[in-house]
């Protein structure tokens, strides 16, 4: 009998692992399994703390974007964080009037290129504690590392923190955030 439901066990195994359920370790985000064979709009319309991430881009006109080939970083604000913005701001930008304003702000958001955290860390450690990158949108923030975590200053000074680092894609890579990330104010 034992032998029985330890072969049993192992083919439910086997099969998780070839499903993708058990491949690379993978965070769970918003209480799903992220799958690093899935693109990053396949896993993020999972995540129940993405769904006004997954609205956004989907009013932004974003979707074939970030279900093509890549690689990108995405840093992905939960629901919370939007909830941090001014009353009716998120409401506002989702409007088709307001498409242009969405799709900076969103692609402010975007790298185009794969940066796990580790590579973050190294290129901050090396800058001494920070570094300026340049976003899909064209936004300059500022990267910064320190006791192992990874924070993003945007272009109006507010500070995120990013929550769960390397989800891996199948075309790049997630890192949770808690603030919604904005362009300098021009």
């Amino acid at each position: 009998m034992m032998k029985t439901v330890r072969i049993a066990t192992m083919t439910a195994a086997a099969a998780l692992f070839a499903n993708g359920a058990l491949a690379a370790d993978n965070p769970m985000v918003g209480g799903a399994a992220m799958f690093e064979t899935k693109t990053i709009i396949e896993n993020a319309v999972n995540s129940a703390d993405h769904t006004t991430l997954v609205a956004a881009v989907k009013a932004a006109g974003l979707v074939e974007t970030l279900s093509g080939e890549g690689p990108f970083t995405v840093f992905a604000p939960t629901n919370e964080a939007f909830a941090e913005l001014p009353a009716g701001t998120v409401e506002m930008l989702l409007k088709p009037e307001n498409k242009a304003t969405l799709t900076k702000i969103l692609t402010c958001h975007v790298l185009g290129a794969e940066a796990m955290s580790d590579a973050i860390m190294k290129m901050t450690a090396a800058d001494g504690g920070s570094s300026t990158i340049t976003t899909v949108g064209g936004c300059d923030f500022t990267v910064m590392s320190m006791d192992g975590k990874i924070t993003v200053k945007d272009g109006q000074g507010r500070v995120a923190n990013v929550t769960i680092a390397d989800v891996k894609q199948s075309n790049g890579v997630i890192h949770v955030i808690d603030k919604v990330l904005l362009p300098a104010v021009e």
